[in-house]
């Protein structure tokens, strides 16, 4: 029976299959070999194990790393002051570049064998968190070296000499690394840079080697002004053949240290009026050894690979860390700012149009972080899920933008005004950089999440494609053969669990002790089976042609993001301990989730390109067309009312961030907070007495003289809060200093125009 099945039902499947599938490309399989799969796999099946989710052990600190956080991490908050270095500086002062490299912020993932401090994804990911909620220069400058750069390469991939040699020298801040991938022309195709390599024989110290003369040009490159040595990639090429048969050896990656003849570094970009160390960079005619190279010789050709495996880890910690900490920063500042900030004698936190935008921050803020921590744990316990980072950068950075551009229209001047006291305006400035670096949003989005999830976390689809492309015809027939028909069997199963799910609302789902959250796993579930029901029929009927249709897949990514985003959010109330006060957080989440959930698959059936096939999985799965509505006005308005007042549940969602800031900024407003709080009692007094003056309540006894003390203590700090800074003419324009030299240039330019 099997044969006759292989033979004559399969093979013509198998045939039919060989001819639509677009052939891979090597960088193209080196991306998807990249990393791991992890709890994406999971949600592709169509029906997620929520008890092995629950189980699997939370993101912690060790008492190493939780010292670290208050001492070292603590004390260079207290060394920054963001408006100086952004307007007066241009840069870290010295001393803070010193303090950096001494407590070797640059080493937290290099072993404490290669004199790192050999820190955890989730230790780097706090440090990071907390640093940018002071200064988002010395966060970047901090994240870099521990993320994808020479650091990461070298321990996952470089010679054991090479670690010896160059490990200890970037933990201790004696050599500060950048990575060169980014040229003028290859961005997000990294694979079409034109920078490259040729292996020929050289003098280098004295003596003769073979080894490889580069050129090439960089740019967007952080750390690369500054950078004592550089992680390079390009492209190696062997025309005498002195290493091998080969002549193009593909995208390699090689050690530069700045030193060397030829290496031009040093000038700046202004990235969105950033100033962390960032540039282009030059290589003329430079000449490496062979032992230059990332893993030595061995490695020649291998750098894409090598490039994304570490891509995989890095892209989940950096920037999402970042990105979660604006969240969480934008809800304590602007819950905060709504609370003391009146107009018409209310505070504005009161108002329903603002209750709406500042639930939204509160929400997203609770699930970055949830979503963080989850992806730190897979990280800890050495799990690289590429798919996970991927959704991580995109999301968290695309949310963040969100959660800011709500915090600036609430604050409205106060965080427009530039100045010392703005701790607004520059973290708005900041958001374009995180949306564009480490591959634009937009690609991540359209190509990657489900492009790239598609094959690696769906069970069967990647043995097929690789039984498609194995080169004996009767190995490849007879491996496709098993795998399709347990692929359809999987596709029959997951048909009718969708259907089932859908019309009952996922009654029937058992998601074990789950207490009020119950409900949520059960839509998640239903969702879960209907996404891998419809990815079958889009990869079914579109085959190759998928890979085209750039919306679709966005879509397709747009909802597996969901899912992985609200599993996060359920984890986190979980392990939390099913704090009651919490729970209309992770309600807003859930609700504006599943409305987005909703929404994509009415899109994707909408736009499907085989309609016959789009009716039968509406029918299947969305019989009545998208019911998710939102969070509800009542959820919205306890999510507000959260961040608007004192609490152990504010403090949950917005912990650990440094408020060092001595009487300006972010400290007057935590001051001003706290004492705007602690005297509303008095306030409801003096309403419930129709008195508004305070001397008139005094008089007339209705407070007393300590309480008055405390409400004019209260005044003067919020007086203090909403006030913005300004400048002398001179202080902001050099015009201004020197008038008489300025008349005089002006003067000479009218002049030089009337004679010609």
């Amino acid at each position: 029976m099997g044969s006759f099945r292989r033979d004559f039902i399969t093979k013509p499947i198998f045939s039919l299959a060989r001819r639509v599938m677009p052939a891979m490309s090597d960088t193209e399989r080196e991306a998807l070999e990249a990393g791991d799969v992890w709890w994406d796999a999971d949600l592709f099946t169509g029906d997620p194990d929520w008890s092995k989710l629950l189980a699997f052990a939370p993101a912690t600190l060790t008492t190493g790393e939780q010292a670290f956080l208050n001492g070292p991490v603590d004390e260079l908050c207290a060394m920054l002051d963001e408006w100086k270095i952004n307007w007066e500086w241009r840069d870290l002062p010295p001393e803070v570049w010193e303090f950096i490299k001494a407590n070797k912020f640059f080493g937290m993932i290099i072993p404490k064998a290669h004199g790192g401090l050999g820190f955890s994804p989730y230790a780097h990911s706090e440090v990071v968190r907390k640093i940018s909620s002071r200064s988002l220069t010395a966060a970047v400058t901090v994240m870099v070296p521990n993320s994808l750069g020479p650091g990461e390469l070298l321990m996952r991939f470089g010679t054991r000499e090479q670690q010896e040699r160059w490990l200890p020298r970037l933990a201790d801040g004696r050599d500060i690394p950048c990575f060169g991938l980014t040229s003028p022309e290859a961005g997000s195709d990294a694979a079409s840079m034109i920078d490259k390599g040729i292996i020929c024989k050289g003098t280098f110290d004295g003596r003769e080697v073979l080894g490889l003369r580069l050129n090439w040009h960089k740019r967007y490159i952080t750390l690369g002004p500054v950078a004592t040595l550089l992680g390079l990639a390009f492209k190696a090429y062997d025309p005498d053949r002195l290493v091998g048969s080969e002549t193009d050896l593909g995208i390699t990656v090689a050690l530069i240290p700045t030193h060397l003849p030829g290496v031009e570094i040093g000038h700046r970009h202004l990235p969105a009026m950033q100033v962390f160390q960032n540039g282009p960079n030059w290589g003329r005619d430079v000449f490496i050894p062979m032992d230059y190279i990332i893993g030595g010789q061995e490695r020649l050709g291998q750098g894409w690979k090598m490039l994304m495996t570490a891509l995989a880890a890095g892209r989940g910690i950096s920037l999402p860390s970042l990105s979660a900490a604006g969240a969480v920063y934008a809800a304590r500042t602007t819950g905060a700012y709504a609370r003391i900030r009146e107009q018409f004698n209310v505070p504005i936190g009161k108002f329903e149009g603002i209750e709406e935008p500042l639930a939204r921050i509160a929400g997203t803020a609770y699930l970055l972080d949830a979503a963080r921590r989850l992806t730190c744990a897979a990280l800890n316990e050495g799990r690289h899920p590429a798919v996970i980072s991927g959704i991580m950068k995109l999301h968290a950075t695309e949310r963040m933008r969100i959660a800011i551009d709500d915090a600036m229209d609430i604050h409205g001047g106060k965080a427009v005004i530039d100045g010392p006291q703005n701790y607004m305006g520059n973290l708005y400035r900041s958001v374009p950089v995180g949306i564009t670096v480490e591959g634009a949003n937009i690609l991540t989005r359209n190509l990657i999440v489900f492009g790239q999830g598609a094959v690696r976390a769906h069970p069967y689809l990647l043995d097929e494609m690789n039984a498609i492309n194995e080169g004996d015809s009767a190995r490849a027939l007879d491996a496709f053969d098993k795998t399709f028909w347990e692929h359809v069997r999987h596709t029959a199963i997951t048909a009718l669990r969708a259907w089932g799910r859908s019309w009952s609302g996922g009654m029937f789902v058992k998601v074990g002790v789950a207490g009020k959250a119950a409900g949520f796993y059960r839509q998640l579930s239903r969702y879960s089976s209907a996404f891998a029901l419809c990815a079958d029929m889009a990869l079914l009927t579109l085959g190759g042609a998928l890979k085209r249709k750039e919306m679709l897949s966005a879509r397709f990514g747009d909802i597996l993001s969901e899912l992985y985003l609200l599993s996060a959010a359920l984890k986190r109330w979980h392990h939390e301990g099913h704090q009651e006060a919490d729970f209309v957080l992770l309600e807003w989440c859930m609700q504006n989730g599943c409305k987005t959930i909703e929404l994509r698959f009415a899109e994707i059936l909408a736009n499907f390109p085989n309609q016959f096939v789009a009716y039968i999985l509406k029918f299947l799965i969305q019989p009545l067309g998208p019911r998710g509505l939102g969070p509800s006005d009542r959820v919205t308005h306890e999510c507000a009312q959260l961040v608007l007042e004192p609490s152990a549940a504010r403090d949950r969602l917005t912990p650990d961030l440094s408020h060092v800031d001595e009487d300006r900024g972010v400290a007057r407003l935590e001051k001003a907070f706290l004492l705007v709080a602690g005297a509303e009692d008095i306030v409801k007094k003096m309403h419930a007495a129709h008195m508004r003056d305070r001397e008139t309540a005094l008089k007339n006894g209705v407070i007393t003289q300590d309480e008055a003390e405390r409400l004019a203590a209260a005044h003067e700090a919020v007086a203090k809060v909403i006030e913005v800074d300004d400048f002398a003419p001179d202080a902001i324009s050099p015009i201004h200093s020197k008038p008489a030299d300025v008349h005089e240039f002006f003067q000479e330019v009218a002049e030089k125009r009337a004679a010609s």
